[in-house]
């Protein structure tokens, strides 16, 4: 089979569970992820195996590198062998001294129905058997169990990757549209300038003017207006927006400085358009801007 050599962004949300059988045991591990700028990882693990928190924890922050990760390590036994056992021999011995007791207090009524009752509250007299160590047979296991649940949780942050890539694909796509649509309402709006000064001039004012000078002031009024360089570096951005994604994971913060800097240009764009439809449509590209800001957080 071909491997797949696609390099692609990773989400920082993901969930990932295994278990593994251990004798009488079943060893669980789950692991949830969320955002976050950095790693944030809260552990609850059996007793047990807390000796090897910090080497569970390293695999963790190794293999998931950054988010909010809640990392779970349990036990479950079967119910014969993790059930209470009694202590038959102090059962015994307490048994003897309450006899002697009621004996000697002249009760003469033991045992009794209370009698058992009695003796199941007393000190140690139910036990449980806990290894109190922990064999490298079953870390091994353990371990095992904690590498595969990782490696579920990085799948499910490949696949939401995928989604998220998608989404960035067809709003980068729409801004590019949205960008080239503005082209015509630019020679449009200099007709327009110059209808509306000239207008003003002659109808409104009733003077003279030097068309020659008027001109010149158009000029540098329009090219206080020109939007081609902001429209240059935008363009710019969504492409370098592209070719960061097919770098692959461990992109969100870059990507996140991108977008800001397409905010930037687009908002000037914005500033300096003048006329109606232009505006409406840098509202159009702050939208979609805006929808890729509230997810690039997710982005490892």
């Amino acid at each position: 089979m071909q491997k797949n050599t696609l390099v692609m962004i990773q989400s920082m949300t993901g969930y990932g569970k295994a278990s593994a059988t251990f004798g009488d045991k079943k060893i669980n591990v789950e692991i949830k992820s969320l955002n976050s700028k950095a790693m944030d990882l809260s552990t609850r693990i059996a007793p047990l195996y807390r000796e090897k928190e910090i080497e569970i924890r390293n695999m963790v922050s190794k293999s998931l590198e950054r988010g909010k990760v809640d990392f779970s390590l349990w036990i479950e036994k079967e119910a014969s062998t993790s059930a209470a056992q009694i202590n038959i021999a102090l059962a015994q011995s307490y048994d003897q001294q309450m006899q002697k007791l009621s004996e000697a207090l002249g009760w003469g009524n033991y045992p009794n129905e209370y009698s058992m009752a009695t003796l199941l509250r007393m000190p140690d007299i139910m036990s449980k058997d806990e290894i109190i160590e922990l064999s490298e047979e079953e870390w091994e296991v353990v371990r095992q169990v904690v590498e595969e649940a990782i490696a579920h949780l990085v799948d499910f942050r490949k696949q939401e990757g995928a989604a998220l890539e998608k989404k960035f694909n067809e709003k980068i796509d729409n801004i590019e549209r949205l960008l080239k649509s503005i082209e015509p309402y630019e020679t449009e709006r200099v007709t327009k300038i110059r209808e509306r000064i000239t207008d003003a001039l002659e109808k409104t004012i009733s003077v003279d003017y030097d068309k020659n000078r008027l001109e010149q002031e158009l000029i540098y009024y329009i090219e206080k207006l020109d939007i081609n360089e902001e429209k240059q570096r935008l363009s710019n951005h969504l492409n370098y927006f592209r070719e960061t994604m097919a770098s692959g994971h461990g992109q969100g913060k870059k990507l996140g400085f991108i977008a800001q800097e397409m905010g930037r240009e687009i908002n000037t764009t914005g500033s300096k358009s003048n006329h109606a439809e232009m505006q409406n449509i840098v509202v159009q590209m702050k939208d979609e801007l805006e929808q890729i800001k509230e997810q690039v957080l997710n982005v490892m």
